[in-house]
């Protein structure tokens, strides 16, 4: 077996396994929009935890279908040794490639920068949509919940809001230590709630070790897509 059917054989199959792995992410999506409490229930004990903070039905469905594209790209170009299809999957891989970069310079250099985007967004829904907006709503008192914290920076963020207009000045329950209604602001002064932004930038700080080890594992598998689909792109005459 030569370099090229061998490198060409590994890609197959190695986007076979990315569109197996969307196919399920996006059942497991559907699943969850569709019938959450069966999910739920499936989970047990896990069904508590941090990964309720997020939308998981909708955050499954995008992920398994951008992962489904990719597969489906990665293999028909490898097995049909289509040029097109090639670049188009190299072009998607760098551009991925080049946001995660983006996006980690930001985060790393310009903290402050990037937590100011992060406000300009939370804190309106906050003071707009919480209570009334029923997924902000979820997503909101559920984040807060798990935890433990309060707002995008802290108690504040809901003082003058909609919520606390339509309950008489009381906060939020999570927003005092006593996480039980009523929560008047004076209370969730003196509980001291931190702030949700806050608490997870700490638990990436205790985790970097983790979050920079994943982040340096997807690199290296995206680069090395972009490798072989290259390598292929670039052979192809020769070997056709």
């Amino acid at each position: 077996m030569g370099c090229f059917t061998f490198v060409k054989l590994m890609m197959v199959v190695f986007n076979l396994l990315i569109l197996l792995a969307g196919l399920t992410l996006l059942a497991m999506g559907i699943w969850v929009s569709v019938d959450g409490s069966s999910f739920l229930r499936l989970l047990g004990p896990f069904s508590s935890q941090g990964m309720q903070f997020v939308n998981v039905g909708f955050f499954c469905i995008a992920i398994g279908a951008v992962l489904l594209l990719l597969g489906l790209l990665g293999c028909c170009g490898a097995s049909k040794q289509s040029k097109c299809l090639l670049l188009t999957f190299f072009s998607v891989i760098l551009i991925i490639f080049i946001a995660e970069v983006a996006a980690g310079v930001v985060a790393l250099a310009y903290s402050s920068f990037a937590e100011g985007i992060l406000r300009a967004w939370a804190v309106p829904a906050l003071q707009e949509d919480y209570g009334s907006d029923p997924v902000v709503t979820k997503i909101w008192n559920t984040t807060m919940t798990e935890l433990k914290c309060c707002g995008f920076t802290n108690y504040t963020d809901f003082v003058g809001s909609e919520f606390e207009k339509e309950n008489r000045g009381n906060l939020p329950p999570p927003c005092c230590w006593t996480n039980s209604a009523p929560c008047s602001v004076d209370e969730a002064e003196r509980s001291g709630v931190q702030g949700c932004f806050k608490h997870i930038l700490e638990n990436l700080k205790e985790n970097s070790n983790i979050v920079g080890g994943i982040a340096a594992g997807i690199g290296v598998l995206e680069i090395a897509d972009m490798v072989v689909s290259m390598y292929l792109y670039c052979h192809l005459d020769t070997f056709s």
